[in-house]
């Protein structure tokens, strides 16, 4: 590559300053500390100090590029993809007719993209820190956890209209836990905690005396989950177990295969009998197959018909990049009394913003990460396999619950899922 060529004459330039600073032979230190505080600050800070951590790491990596010697620009077969997919998304702001609006947006894109390539640079020589990673993204999990118990026992009022109480009747009405993920809204604590569960996987694979209080703590953590009382977020956890459940059946020996059968059978019986005991946990589910009987579903049902449309007449190069862009176009197609922050729907978001070729090197480069990593995992036995699982199911909840909220747009939850797809692309790539 060119650019490789420049940054080894540019590391050789500097070559001299770098041996006599301390603070650029420290680089990886504070790359990794920026990632551990991205990590840690999703839980409590507001979206921009979480953007500014990141901001850091990726101007830190870009310091290591001009002065490390040897570093240099290393794209996998999926990351082509996704060079491919940030140039339609330039072009589509380019010719946005809210140009001012859409480069807002290209810039919060261009830093999760950024925070994805400095943790691939950063894990590719610090393979060793996955599992603090993990550890971190479980202890964060653990803090929500109690969290979500203390609101759940205090009976936390909403904050807004977060369910269609028309139909339900007193003892079905469901306290919805937040945390302390701002801004305050159970279907974002979802979504994170859907994102962020799956890092326990890898806990007793770490430290064999900490198999008991994971598996525990999982489950607490799980039981948070269903507190929130965010559909999607059972869709997507629904579809993590199955990917879970997938993987283990392949990997176990064959004589254990009847015995694990029965166990998930049992698993299914138990949280079945659960569900049906508890009422406002039954009604909640079965209002996602309630359709338009619902106002929630209704209201969803609108704005995908809107934005369908929007796509239909910008279905090449979109409308340009950005949640206010697309608010300001969205008032255009949208049917009287249903205003919406977005799409509701990741895909269809991205094809509204950036056009159908977009979309489509997007799900390029993940479906390649993802057949990379079920890939990896049954063919490998060591922990890095299970940390690629774990980052598998991961992203496995993120894209399902993608479907029906956008959730995936906000920091807390965006940069957990590049993280992820960082961990399978530094962990698999070697394996080429």
């Amino acid at each position: 590559m060119f650019i490789n060529t420049v940054l080894y004459k540019i590391q050789k330039f500097l070559k001299p300053v770098t041996e006599n600073s301390i603070v650029l032979q420290k680089l990886d230190w504070l790359i990794g500390a920026n990632i551990f505080l991205v990590i840690f600050s999703s839980t409590v800070a507001q979206s921009d100090t979480i953007g500014y951590f990141a901001i850091f790491a990726i101007l830190l990596t870009f310091f290591k590029l001009l002065t490390k010697t040897g570093e240099r620009l290393e794209m996998s077969f999926a990351d082509k993809f996704l060079l491919l997919y940030m140039i339609f998304v330039l072009i589509s702001v380019a010719g946005s007719s809210l140009l001012y609006l859409s480069l807002k947006g290209f810039f919060k894109t261009l830093t999760y993209i950024g925070f994805y390539i400095s943790i691939v640079h950063y894990l590719k020589d610090n393979k060793d820190k996955i599992k603090y990673i993990f550890l971190a993204i479980s202890l964060c999990v653990c803090y929500e956890t109690v969290f979500a118990f203390l609101q759940n026992a205090g009976a936390v009022e909403e904050i807004s209209g977060w369910q269609d109480m028309s139909h339900l009747n007193p003892e079905e009405v469901m306290t919805r836990v937040y945390g302390t993920i701002k801004p305050f809204n159970p279907n974002l604590f979802g979504g994170y905690m859907l994102a962020a569960i799956p890092a326990f996987c890898t806990i007793p694979f770490i430290n064999k005396k900490l198999v008991l209080p994971s598996l525990v703590l999982g489950l607490l953590s799980v039981i948070a989950l269903v507190l929130t009382g965010c559909r999607g977020a059972y869709i997507g956890f629904f579809f993590e177990c199955l990917v879970f459940t997938f993987i283990l059946y392949n990997i176990i020996k064959k004589d254990y295969k009847k015995i694990f059968s029965a166990i998930v059978c049992a698993c299914i019986s138990f949280t079945a009998i659960i569900v049906i005991s508890t009422s406002a946990l039954r009604a909640r589910i079965f209002s996602i197959f309630a359709m338009r009987s619902d106002s929630s579903n209704s209201f969803r049902f609108n704005v995908y018909n809107s934005c369908l449309n929007m796509f239909k007449d910008n279905w090449l190069l979109g409308i340009g990049c950005g949640n206010q862009n697309f608010r300001e176009i969205y008032g255009l197609y949208m049917r009287t009394g249903f205003d919406a922050l977005s799409a509701y729907n990741i895909y269809l978001e991205t094809a509204v913003e950036s056009g159908i070729f977009a979309l489509i090197t997007f799900l390029t480069f993940i479906g390649t990460n993802i057949y990379k990593a079920i890939k990896y995992v049954l063919s490998n036995k060591t922990v890095e396999s299970v940390y690629v699982l774990a980052a598998l199911i991961s992203i496995t909840g993120i894209l399902t619950h993608g479907f029906v909220d956008t959730v995936f747009f906000r920091p807390q939850i965006q940069l957990l899922f590049w993280i992820m797809v960082a961990i399978i692309r530094v962990v698999t790539t070697n394996k080429d």
